[in-house]
């Protein structure tokens, strides 16, 4: 174990990725979460493509595969529940709608979390009140009162990231809405759902419904989303995110309102705008931020998770290569990732685009150039390497290479 000392905001997905991979490159490694322990639920993420060969880098595809909700396929249907197209899990080579990696993302915490809390030091229920760099470290005073220094400090701590407010600017700097608000949240499994999702699609206004299966066979996953031109409920709001929720989805028809009537039974509600994180730079000296909190996707990308999970076997990999130098490290991780970053958020912002409701006065859209786009795909789930790092410390390192 070297002797550098590095503190991770945010215990949710990115967070304990990165330590894993910080911690087998030797670093010491603290993770901070605000809230008081792991948060249960929330919308099931994806693993495509090179994500997967991340996961299994990091030994730990048996463990996220148990995890699954092994959905087998989609249903998209009309509001009067005629099904207008299906998708499966095997589709694409599992790298399709519904991926062969499709988790909660609670579940997917817990995983990470399991794996690194005997080599990583986690502190729930606090956060960084304070810090302070110079040239050999920084300075973080806790909101408990605990004062430390590290070597390197890296928020982690997703789309409304209080370190990147903190050291780089506020919010409107860099979260780009895009126009859609999302909200999901478990209720009873009323309806018979067997390991097929069902997503309704209202055209005419852009607004969605969607049920999915989860591993709990007694429950289920409700989604909905609708447009927003502009978004200025506060995220910790959960009262007026309620109502928001139930005055643009009225009306809608399919099982909306049965879903509905579950919003103030359910245990883990959560609505918040469809955004992006754009930065021009993830580092500043000995801090830098990862995952949501540098360069969110949006959850429309299908991407976010992937993004985590590849960003952190490299960022580990990249700081621990130029020898802990904080300049160093965060500009070979930045070059390697911003195209594979960049090509995902492209994603994203197709798949808002084509939920837009019609305008019947607009010229129809040309044909899509079937080529560019397939083109952008790959990119978007294939398109980084992963080095060896194979003359880096590793503490699980075995004979033999990683498998996929």
């Amino acid at each position: 174990m070297s002797d550098i000392r590095v503190l991770v905001a945010g215990a949710s997905i990115a967070g304990p990725a990165l330590a894993h991979w910080l911690h087998r490159r030797g670093a010491a490694v603290t993770v901070v979460e605000r809230s008081p322990a792991l948060r249960p639920g929330g919308q099931a993420v994806d693993a495509r493509g090179v994500a997967k060969d991340a996961i299994a880098r990091m030994g730990l595809d048996a463990a996220v595969r148990a995890a699954r909700t092994e959905t087998a396929g989609a249903h998209t249907v009309d509001v009067d529940g005629n099904v207008l197209a299906t998708f499966r899990a095997e589709d694409d080579g599992g790298d399709g709608y519904i991926a062969d990696i499709e988790i909660l993302r609670g579940d997917l915490s817990r995983v990470l979390y399991d794996d690194t809390r005997d080599g990583v030091e986690y502190v729930f229920g606090d956060r960084i009140a304070e810090l302070t760099q110079d040239a050999d470290g920084v300075d973080v005073a806790f909101a408990g009162g605990d004062r430390r220094r590290f070597d390197l400090v890296i928020g982690a701590d997703g789309l409304h990231s209080a370190l990147r407010a903190m050291v780089f600017g506020p919010h409107e700097q860099f979260v780009r809405h895009l126009g859609l608000v999302l909200a999901f949240y478990s209720v009873p499994n009323e309806y018979g759902l067997d390991r097929w999702l069902i997503e309704c699609q209202h055209k005419e206004s852009g607004r969605t419904a969607l049920l999915r299966p989860i591993q709990d066979a007694t429950r289920a996953m409700a989604m909905f989303s609708f447009p927003a031109p502009t978004f200025d409920v506060d995220h910790r709001d959960v009262e007026a995110q309620k109502r928001l929720l139930r005055e643009r989805m009225a009306g809608f028809g399919w099982r909306a309102p049965q879903l509905l009537a579950h919003l103030d039974d359910t245990p883990d509600f959560y609505l918040d705008q469809v955004a992006q994180v754009v930065m021009d730079r993830w580092s500043d000296g000995r801090v830098g931020l990862f995952g949501d909190a540098a360069f969110s996707s949006s959850p429309m990308s299908g991407q976010g998770t992937g993004l985590a999970l590849v960003g952190a076997y490299l960022l580990a990999g990249d700081l621990a290569a130029a020898g802990w130098d904080p300049q160093a490290g965060f500009a070979a991780f930045e070059a390697r990732m911003r195209p594979f970053v960049e090509a995902n958020q492209e994603i994203g912002r197709m798949h808002v685009q084509s939920l837009d409701a019609p305008d019947p006065d607009a010229e129809p859209a040309p044909e899509p150039d079937m080529e560019a786009f397939t083109a952008l795909i790959e990119r978007a789930i294939n398109g980084v390497d992963l080095p060896d790092y194979t003359d880096l410390p590793d503490s699980r390192r075995t004979a033999g290479p990683p498998s996929s």
